[in-house]
């Protein structure tokens, strides 16, 4: 989808978006992504700096100044009064984007705690905060409203480098996919996105570490391999474009979004390993049965349904 293709979506202007890490990298191509389609935005920083520079593009363009909330997405109380605040500001939320996110790299079997602790606090525990904090006013608004929870390809690729990062968008994936069910009924979008490569510095992570998760296993940071590795970034998609796709997805409510086309290979590989996995044998009609309402009750959740547990059995 080439800038000449993209049409802006209708439906979404005067809608409020809450973004969080919306000041630079991928969160800024969404928050802009947005902003075009006349959305009024709350975004979350840390940086100053990237917060300046984001808040001149809107002055620029035309934009409406967005709400700025400074936020770490690993503090719960933080994360529950940046919800109240929106809420009170704009006296509604509809959507809300859950973007912040750390990534490492080093061999997953020298890892300490603190490597999981910060890693997974940030990538999924961000999300979950978001989720927990901004579901109470997305319901209690009306008309069209979206989660849209960030995870990337790891999320179904893994790799030798990267074994915390991809544990925690494998967890995004898994919440987002299970949560998609039972916001339906509610009248609330859901959505997983998974990129690829973007043009961002969100290879440089480990050189912004928190004090407090120090201890890591991998061993000290490598500046000129991981520059070096950061070089790859500049091939990636634009942000703007990514934010542009991913909207796209949400005006068309699609549960997983993919912003790349270049996975058909490992897609393909995961789908034969996949049944060549599976036992080559007949399974009990009991069994069978259980698989069978359970996918009913599936399908019946994406049609409305309010899911119980006396549905699975």
């Amino acid at each position: 989808m080439g800038t000449s293709e993209y049409v802006v979506p209708a439906g979404w202007a005067g809608r409020v978006a809450f973004v969080s890490g919306g000041v630079s990298g991928l969160g800024f191509g969404i928050a802009r992504a947005l902003a075009e389609a006349g959305m009024r935005l709350a975004l979350s920083y840390r940086n100053e700096d990237y917060r300046s520079k984001a808040a001149a593009w809107f002055a620029q363009n035309g934009h409406e100044e967005p709400l700025w909330i400074k936020l770490d997405v690993t503090d719960r109380e933080g994360f529950a009064a940046a919800a109240a605040t929106v809420e009170a500001h704009f006296g509604a939320v509809h959507v809300v984007v859950n973007n912040a996110g750390v990534s490492v790299f080093g061999d997953t079997a020298e890892a300490s705690y603190a490597d999981y602790d910060w890693i997974m606090g940030v990538n999924f525990g961000g999300v979950v905060n978001g989720v927990v904090s901004f579901l109470p006013a997305l319901r209690r608004a009306s008309g069209r409203r979206h989660v849209v929870n960030i995870a990337s390809m790891a999320a179904y690729l893994s790799g030798p480098q990267a074994g915390i990062y991809t544990a925690s968008k494998f967890a995004v994936r898994g919440l987002t996919e299970s949560l998609r069910y039972n916001l339906v009924p509610h009248g609330i979008g859901c959505s997983l996105v998974c990129p690829a490569l973007v043009a961002t510095n969100a290879w440089d992570s480990a050189f912004r570490r928190p004090a407090e998760f120090g201890a890591s296993g991998f061993g000290d940071v490598n500046a000129d391999e991981l520059t070096k590795f950061g070089k790859a970034f500049e091939a990636g998609m634009d942000p703007l474009e990514a934010g542009r796709r991913i909207l796209a997805g949400m005006d068309a409510d699609r549960g997983l979004i993919f912003t790349h086309p270049e996975f058909a290979e490992d897609f393909a590989a995961i789908y034969q390993d996949s049944l060549a996995a599976l036992p080559q044998e007949d399974a009990p009609a009991e069994r069978l049965e259980v698989e069978r309402m359970r996918r009913a009750a599936n399908k019946a959740a994406l049609e409305g349904k309010s899911i119980s547990i006396n549905d699975l059995t």
